[in-house]
């Protein structure tokens, strides 16, 4: 459940019902004002929220220690013709933490991916998913 309203030209507001509204737009070539995430980008960004969010949840639930996450994204997409969908995505999980058991990572960034993240879930039935991780000390 979403309502998305236009607000000048491809300008767009969304929201669901978390209530919560984001902006969306394109370039100006298109009648955009290049003010905003494109929509297909918000993809990616969703992506990467709930795949760390559970990452983050799973780790505390294992009582491991991590201090920071941030998670790095690059995907290719259909560049021939329309629709222009991702082809390929790989999630770069950078974690960081002074007693962080690469097991335990391992373990949480995979119970992600293929039990709990309902955007890799969709994702994935049409994309190639990979990841990787890094684990910094401090």
């Amino acid at each position: 459940d979403a309502q998305i309203v236009q607000v000048k030209g491809i300008t767009m507001l969304g929201k669901a019902k978390s209530g919560h509204w984001v902006v969306m737009d394109g370039p100006e070539k298109v009648d955009g004002n290049d003010s905003a995430t494109r929509p297909k980008e918000l993809v990616l960004i969703a992506l990467g929220g709930c795949t760390g969010m559970d990452v983050i949840s799973i780790l505390k639930k294992m009582r491991e220690k991590v201090t920071r996450v941030e998670i790095d994204i690059d995907a290719e997409s259909e560049e021939e013709r329309h629709p222009k969908v991702y082809t390929k995505i790989h999630i770069l999980y950078k974690l960081w933490g002074e007693t962080l058991r690469k097991a335990v990572v391992e373990k949480a960034i995979s119970l992600s991916q293929e039990s709990y993240c309902s955007i890799s879930a969709m994702l994935k039935k049409s994309v190639e998913i990979t990841y990787s991780y890094q684990i910094n000390p401090k």
